[in-house]
C-alpha cells in the first residue's frame, strides 16, 4: 500500500474563528460589536479593544467596567465526490459542529484627566471545539485509494467476487479538536489637545489547544485469512501550546460630530509546541517508524508556526442627530506576512480586507437599538483550502439594543449570524477528479453588562 499522506492531520481547528474577524483573530470581543459591529470609532468601554485612543475622551473621571458573555454555534460541511466512493454518485457528506456555549469577556477602564488606563481578559481567536463524528472526506479517499492499490486485496476481490476493493473492508473514522487563545491586554490613552488622543500598550496571548482523531480500515470477517484484521490505521492525541506577545498603537482624532479612530497590532510570534501523547501510522498492523511517519510533524516537542497576523483598523463615526450615529469601518489582516504550518500563508492571494457599517438610534433616553453589517474577503486559494482547515468568504448582520437599567448601569443584549459563500474545489489524480465543495454556518448571541462607577 502506498505511504498514507496526512501532514497537517492536527491542524482542523486552526483556521476556524468561531467569532468575526480575520484567519486567526476575534473581533468580537464585547456585545457591543455584535449589535452594531462598526465600533471602530466608538468612545465607551467597547473601545478597550475597538479603539482605545477613545477612552481619553470618555465623557467623565471614573472607573468603568464591563462584562461579557457570547455564545457561538457553528457547522463546517463537506460534500465531496471521489471516484471509489460507493455511494450513489460517488458522494459523501461530511458535517462538522463548532460550539462554544459560553465566552466571557473583561474590558475595564480608569479615566483621570488627560489620562486613562485601560485593560481586558478575552478569547482573541478561536474559542470552541469542532467536531466530525465520521471523519473527514480527504483521509477517507487517502485511505482507499492505497487500499485500491493493495495487489493482495485485488486478488481477494476476484477470489471472492467483489465488486470492488471497497467492497471488502469498513472505514471508521472520527475526529474533533478545540482552540482557545486567551488574550491579556494593558494600556495606556492619552489626550493631547481636545481633538486629539493617542494609545500604546500590548497584550499577551496564550494558546490552548488539544486534538484527538483515529481512522482505522478493517477487512471485512468473511474475508479468507485476513478477515476483521486491520489493514490501516491512524491514531492521534496531541495538545498545543504558546505565546506571543502583540503591540498595539492607537488615535483618535474628535472634529465636532465627527470622530475617527485608528488602530494598529503588530504581528504576533506564536509558535505552538505539541505535547502528544499518540501520533501513530499503522499500515497491516505494523507501526510506522519515526523516520518518514507522515505524523512526524506532530511528534511531542516539535514546534509548529502560527502567528497571529498584523491588523490595521480605520473607522470613521459621525453624529446625523443627536439619537442617531452612524459609522463606517475597514480591517485589514496582514496575514501573507504571517508564518502558518508548511507556509500555507504563501498560498493566500491577499490578506484579509472587511468592510464594515453600522448605526445605533437612542428610541428613549433608557433605549437604544443598533444594527450592522460585515463583508469579509480572505484572498483563498485551492492550494490554501483543504478538508482539515477551510474558510469561506462571507457577509455578517448583527443588530440589537443597550438598554439602561440605571444611571450607571447598562445591558447589552445582540444577535449575529454570518452567511458564508460556498468554496468549490476540483482535484485531479490518478483515479480521476473529485470535487469539494465547502461550506459553514454561525450564529452568536450575546448578553453583557456595562457599569460606570
Amino acid at each position: 500500500m502506498r505511504k498514507i499522506s496526512l501532514i497537517g492531520f492536527v491542524m482542523l481547528i486552526v483556521s476556524i474563528p468561531t467569532f468575526a474577524g480575520g484567519l486567526l483573530t476575534n473581533t468580537n470581543q464585547h456585545v457591543a460589536f455584535l449589535r452594531m459591529l462598526a465600533r471602530g470609532a466608538s468612545i465607551d468601554i467597547d473601545g478597550v479593544y475597538s479603539n482605545p485612543a477613545g477612552l481619553a475622551f470618555l465623557p467623565s473621571d471614573g472607573l468603568y467596567l464591563s462584562l461579557n458573555g457570547q455564545s457561538a454555534y457553528q457547522t463546517r460541511n463537506i460534500d465531496m465526490t471521489f471516484p471509489l466512493f460507493p455511494e450513489d454518485g460517488h458522494r459523501r457528506y461530511y458535517k462538522g459542529t463548532a460550539s462554544a456555549p459560553f465566552i466571557p469577556s473583561f474590558q475595564g477602564a480608569y479615566k483621570k484627566g488627560d489620562w486613562t488606563i485601560s485593560g481586558s481578559f478575552a478569547v482573541v481567536g478561536g474559542g470552541g471545539k469542532a467536531s466530525f463524528d465520521n471523519g473527514l472526506g480527504m483521509f477517507d479517499s487517502m485511505i482507499m485509494g492505497g487500499l485500491a492499490a493493495s495487489d493482495k486485496l485485488k486478488g481477494l476481490q476476484q477470489l471472492v467476487g467483489a465488486g470492488a476493493v471497497s467492497d471488502l473492508y469498513t472505514l471508521n473514522s472520527a475526529m474533533d479538536g478545540s482552540q482557545f487563545i486567551y488574550g491579556v491586554q494593558l494600556g495606556l490613552s492619552y489626550k493631547i489637545n481636545d481633538w486629539l488622543a493617542v494609545f500604546a500598550g500590548g497584550r499577551m496571548n496564550y494558546f490552548s489547544g488539544g486534538y484527538e482523531g483515529f481512522l482505522t480500515a478493517t477487512a471485512n470477517s468473511e474475508l479468507p485469512s485476513i478477515g476483521g484484521k486491520e489493514l490501516a490505521g491512524i491514531e492521534l492525541d496531541c495538545d498545543q501550546t504558546g505565546w506571543g506577545i502583540t503591540p498595539i498603537l492607537g488615535a483618535d482624532i474628535k472634529l465636532g460630530k465627527w470622530n475617527i479612530g485608528l488602530k494598529y497590532e503588530f504581528m504576533t510570534n506564536l509558535n505552538l509546541e505539541n505535547k502528544t501523547k499518540m501520533a501513530e501510522v499503522r499500515q497491516n498492523g505494523i507501526v510506522m517508524p519515526d523516520k518518514g511517519n507522515p505524523l512526524a510533524d506532530f511528534k511531542d516537542g516539535v514546534n509548529t508556526p502560527s502567528d497571529i497576523p498584523a491588523l490595521l483598523t480605520a473607522a470613521v463615526g459621525y453624529e446625523i442627530l443627536p439619537t442617531l450615529r452612524a459609522s463606517v469601518e475597514y480591517h485589514h489582516f496582514f496575514d501573507k506576512d504571517a508564518g502558518m504550518a508548511n507556509d500555507k500563508q504563501d498560498h493566500l492571494k491577499h490578506g484579509t480586507h472587511e468592510i464594515l457599517l453600522g448605526a445605533e438610534w437612542d428610541v428613549t433616553k433608557q433605549l437604544t437599538i443598533s444594527g450592522g453589517f460585515q463583508n469579509t474577503d480572505y484572498g483563498l486559494s485551492d492550494d490554501f483550502q483543504s478538508d482539515i482547515s477551510f474558510s469561506c468568504d462571507s457577509y455578517s448582520l448583527g443588530f440589537g439594543a443597550a438598554i439602561k437599567m440605571t444611571k450607571h448601569l447598562t445591558m447589552n443584549v445582540a444577535y449575529f449570524w454570518t452567511n458564508y459563500k460556498d468554496y468549490k474545489k476540483v482535484t485531479e489524480s490518478v483515479l480521476g477528479l473529485s470535487a469539494t465543495t465547502y461550506s459553514r454556518t454561525n450564529k452568536v448571541f450575546g448578553l453583557g453588562v456595562d457599569y460606570k462607577f
